[in-house]
């Protein structure tokens, strides 16, 4: 039973003559007959009954009709709402980010894109499996620690950020201009938990120096972290691109010299994924972003 079909059927209905739905649809009456034959011969059911030139409904045509004609409602309806959806780009974006610094330095780039873009749900998912919610199509778009390059990834190189130690401001070492990473085992540390991507990558920066940092205290809040630093209870390291996002005045960061910790960020979404205008422009807004932190750091 094809769609074609069911239109030529609710013509016959409603004109319940064949010559004049042909001439209708534009097509030869003896085809509209042979088309609604085979919807008869599909369904083992007369659709109408044939009395003279006249025809009347049957019962079984009339469930078609009612039927048929939701259906092709339906999908005009799915037509419609597909063409407002590309107009006034409604429906929702939904974007994972790693459960750290990332997901509250963006503030600016959600209050942006919704007022591009006011229909548009934004749905933002904090996971550090940014790579396989992006391959089970659990999110539209990925933003995490670069990974190896993989043909089913569109991957987009947003830039590299250096670490640096947050201390209070008012705290001695505020006044240094930048410190070494061996330094930093005498500190107390409050890190992310083992698991944490953030953690990993000093874990390994430390392990390549045959070190093994050790912590105070492990805790997967950044804000919660830097609270705890603000109050003297120790130190943290976070990519010094944090600071000017927190616009605190009690904090401040101490570049790490000396084999430097340092991360690289990309977005990534999946190849055969069909890319809205509102998820193409917030591309652009997050590339243009890191563009603009990269130059006033």
């Amino acid at each position: 039973m094809e769609l074609r079909q069911l239109q030529y059927f609710i013509t016959v209905c409603e004109e319940l003559h064949f010559t004049k739905a042909a001439d209708r649809l534009g097509i030869s009456q003896p085809t509209l007959s042979q088309q609604i034959k085979v919807l008869e011969d599909e369904l083992n059911t007369p659709l109408f009954d044939r009395i003279g030139k006249k025809i009347r409904i049957t019962e079984a045509g009339k469930l078609l009709q009612q039927y048929s004609t939701q259906m092709l409602r339906d999908l005009q309806n799915a037509k419609m709402s597909i063409a407002e959806l590309q107009i006034n780009q409604r429906g929702t974006l939904r974007i994972a980010v790693l459960p750290s610094d990332l997901d509250y330095r963006m503030g600016s780039i959600w209050i942006a894109f919704h007022q591009l873009f006011p229909n548009v749900r934004l749905e933002i998912i904090p996971t550090i499996e940014i790579q396989d919610m992006v391959f089970e199509d659990k999110v539209d778009i990925g933003i995490g620690l670069a990974a190896l390059p993989d043909q089913r990834l569109v991957q987009i190189p947003l830039g590299t950020e250096s670490y640096s130690l947050f201390v209070p401001a008012n705290h001695a070492l505020a006044q240094r201009v930048e410190i070494e990473l061996e330094e930093l085992l005498q500190l107390p540390l409050i890190l992310y938990p083992v698991g944490f991507v953030g953690r990993k990558l000093l874990d390994d920066c430390f392990q390549s120096k045959g070190w093994k940092v050790q912590t105070m205290m492990d805790n997967g809040s950044a804000a919660s972290q830097l609270q705890l630093v603000k109050a003297g209870i120790g130190f943290s390291i976070h990519p010094h691109a944090l600071l000017p996002a927190l616009s605190d005045d009690e904090l401040t960061a101490i570049p790490i010299v000396n084999h430097t910790p340092v991360r690289s960020i990309e977005l990534l979404y999946r190849t055969d994924r069909y890319m809205s205008a509102a998820a193409t422009m917030f591309i652009s807004l997050i590339e243009k972003h890191f563009a603009e932190q990269a130059k006033n750091l």
